[in-house]
């Protein structure tokens, strides 16, 4: 925290009364509920709209004395959140959404905000990918992408035949590394297996050709060297490790999976959203601007992000590592670095609106897999999304930000915004979502429970 900003506030509050009388036509906004705010988050990359919030002083600049603090895994992360121990967290896009629902740990858990977009990659084993090669398509020497779980297809078939489970690590029961992961894997033909809570079975198991399970994310390339795991699906710089490492192939990233996917959000407990609404609308006014930082320019700050993000206290990563994705490449095999410029997205496409259709994306998941186990109507899924999303709180940020001139209006969604992205096909089975007919998309799936299914 720092002191020093603290105790300037305070002088220059000082100051104000002795120039009441020059001040008191001039109206002030209110004053946050609470000042000091500890925010928690996980060793990722995508954390970066915090730490950049932190040390460009945005948090500062709206009254906020914010402390920073890494989380030992997801679940500890919601639990400290909820418990009150957090102010608020970057948390996955589907734990707010999980946590309401009742999947895993219940309670109400809402977001203003969106992180980013993107940032993900699917990594497998030097073995496994030694396999796979013989089943991708190669132009000039290198492999063709993007590539399918169609490679990786018979590789699974062996394993099977040899009576060996083939294993695959995530972060999450409800994280978008898992939902991206078996989205990729059931478009190749490879059941990832159901949920099945109403029957007491959590594991995600059930019919499934590749068994997932959870791994804490700075875990995975020392899981996958132990041979505990055959690859994995995560954030960054843990599948770019793996390459440093020489350890394993990152094979699809989650942009060639669904194109500008929504992936981290910033995540409170809706009773302190409740009791804190200033303070609420502040964070996100800071870390809009963080977004807008990281993105600027085309994207000329992320030199010095991935120097912030190397250190101790926030990644703790190699910067090489941090560098090869945050600066708009993307290494698979060792030596084959191609173009990313949108791997990681913070602004840009409107990153940060929370919008309705991001939340219900991740809800047709839940119940495509078996998280949720009954169908439910298509209002079901709207309600649920108000229930969770909270644009109205980001509209005031982003306008506050607008009459401040910290901001252009152009840079956000219109007033009118209904919360429903345009229905896109960039996925890789090319079938069309619409987050206005959730039941309609998840019958188009050719594996996975259909709407009206139950186990």
């Amino acid at each position: 925290m720092k002191i020093r900003s603290r105790l300037f506030k305070h002088a220059l509050a000082a100051a104000a009364l002795l120039l009441a009388p020059l001040a008191s036509s001039i109206a002030l906004a209110a004053d946050p509920e609470k000042e000091e705010l500890k925010l928690g988050f996980i060793k990722l990359t995508d954390m970066a709209p915090l730490a950049i919030a932190y040390e460009k002083g945005f948090f500062e600049d709206e009254g906020l004395y914010v402390s920073l603090e890494a989380q030992a895994n997801w679940k500890v992360l919601l639990d400290r959140v909820i418990t009150g121990e957090l102010d608020g967290a970057h948390m996955l896009a589907g734990q707010p959404l999980g946590a309401t629902i009742g999947f895993g740990t219940k309670a109400d858990v809402v977001t203003a905000f969106s992180m980013d977009l993107n940032g993900n990659a699917i990594t497998v084993s030097n073995a496994v990918w030694a396999e796979m090669k013989k089943h991708v398509p190669m132009a000039d020497g290198k492999p063709v992408h993007p590539i399918k779980a169609d490679a990786l297809k018979p590789v699974i078939e062996q394993y099977k035949a040899q009576g060996k489970p083939f294993n695959l690590g995530m972060v999450f029961p409800v994280s978008t590394h898992n939902y991206e992961l078996r989205y990729w894997l059931a478009a190749g033909g490879i059941h990832p297996g159901y949920y099945a809570p109403a029957k007491g079975d959590i594991t995600g198991t059930l019919s499934a050709d590749a068994l997932l399970s959870v791994t804490p994310p700075p875990q995975m390339p020392a899981t996958m060297e132990a041979g505990t795991i055959h690859g994995y699906s995560v954030g960054e710089p843990w599948n770019q490790a793996a390459v440093f490492k020489g350890i394993g192939v990152p094979v699809i990233t989650d942009y060639q999976i669904w194109k500008n996917n929504p992936e981290k959000v910033l995540g409170v407990s809706k009773a302190w959203a409740e009791a804190n609404p200033e303070t609420h609308k502040r964070l996100v006014k800071a870390l809009i601007r963080a977004a807008m930082w990281l993105d600027e320019n085309g994207n000329a700050n992320r030199a010095e992000a991935v120097e912030i993000l190397a250190r101790p206290e926030y990644v703790g990563a190699d910067a090489k590592v941090i560098a090869n994705s945050m600066t708009g490449t993307f290494e698979y095999e060792k030596g084959d670095k191609r173009e990313v410029p949108d791997f990681n997205v913070f602004f840009r496409h409107n990153a940060t609106y929370p919008y309705y259709s991001d939340a219900i994306w991740y809800l047709t998941q839940m119940r495509r897999w078996g998280q949720i186990g009954e169908a439910k109507p298509d209002a079901w899924y709207f309600e649920t999304a108000k229930k969770v999303y909270l644009p109205e709180i980001y509209q005031a940020a982003a306008s506050e930000l607008v009459a401040e001139g910290k901001a252009k209006a152009a840079d956000f969604p219109a007033a009118g915004e209904e919360g429903f992205r345009a229905p896109s096909s960039d996925f890789i089975d090319g079938l069309t979502y619409d987050g206005r007919q959730p039941n309609a998309y998840i019958e188009q799936f050719g594996i996975g429970l259909k709407a009206d299914s139950k186990l």
